[in-house]
């Protein structure tokens, strides 16, 4: 359709299918190939053309859970490598805190609030926002950064990116003697996160938890 002759075009056919692991399989039919296998061909597709911006629609919403995530895994890796603008569109909150770096909410077609996974959760701009963020656990959205105090002292456990997610360091953390150094991108200590803000996080989602589910046998 491009215009492009065929040896161009197999060759970087045979680059996009290197890059989304499925090099060896050139000459499967589909029905030879595992459910994420096939994914990954839809995937190479997008791909091929070189996109400037990479529009993915509901791409895993049809993918069992376990599929699924192995196919979340594979867009970070994809992401990394190739460090495009990427518009993703799901119904699954979670799935989007996962992969975004910014999201978009939007309501009878009208974005009503767009930002950082922790801007939505700590800052809702409705009550449909507030809603549709209420269940999602706290530790999987909120970073060291957000829940981070001034540095008291230069003893450390030891160290973490602001950016890291609550979930990837609440049981190195907890079990910790002393406070983790928070750092920013130069490395610079910029704050500490201690076992009790730690603990205060995920106590506070259990106890989200328990409101739920004690609104929803009221309900009932």
């Amino acid at each position: 359709m491009q215009g492009v002759d065929r040896r161009t075009r197999e060759t970087r056919a045979a680059e996009i299918i290197e890059l989304v692991g499925l090099k060896g399989r050139e000459a499967y039919y589909p029905r030879e190939l595992s459910g994420g296998q096939q994914q990954r061909v839809g995937i190479a597709r997008s791909l091929a053309v070189e996109p400037e911006i990479w529009f993915l629609d509901e791409p895993f919403s049809a993918l069992d859970p376990l599929i699924r995530r192995e196919m979340q895994d594979e867009f970070l890796r994809l992401q990394n490598v190739l460090h495009k603008t990427i518009v993703f569109i799901t119904h699954d909150f979670e799935e989007s805190i996962r992969l975004a770096d910014r999201i978009a909410i939007m309501k009878d077609g009208a974005i009503i609030q767009m930002g950082t996974p922790e801007e939505l959760v700590l800052d809702p701009a409705t009550e449909y926002v507030a809603e549709f963020t209420r269940g999602i656990p706290r530790a999987k959205v909120l970073s060291a950064r957000a829940v981070m105090t001034p540095v008291q002292g230069d003893s450390f456990a030891g160290k973490t990116d602001a950016g890291t997610r609550i979930e990837a360091l609440a049981a190195r953390i907890v079990e910790a003697d002393a406070p983790y150094a928070v750092t920013d991108d130069t490395g610079a200590v910029i704050g500490q996160i201690t076992r009790d803000a730690v603990l205060s996080v995920l106590v506070g989602q259990l106890g989200e938890q328990d409101e739920a589910g004690g609104n929803g046998g009221n309900e009932r």
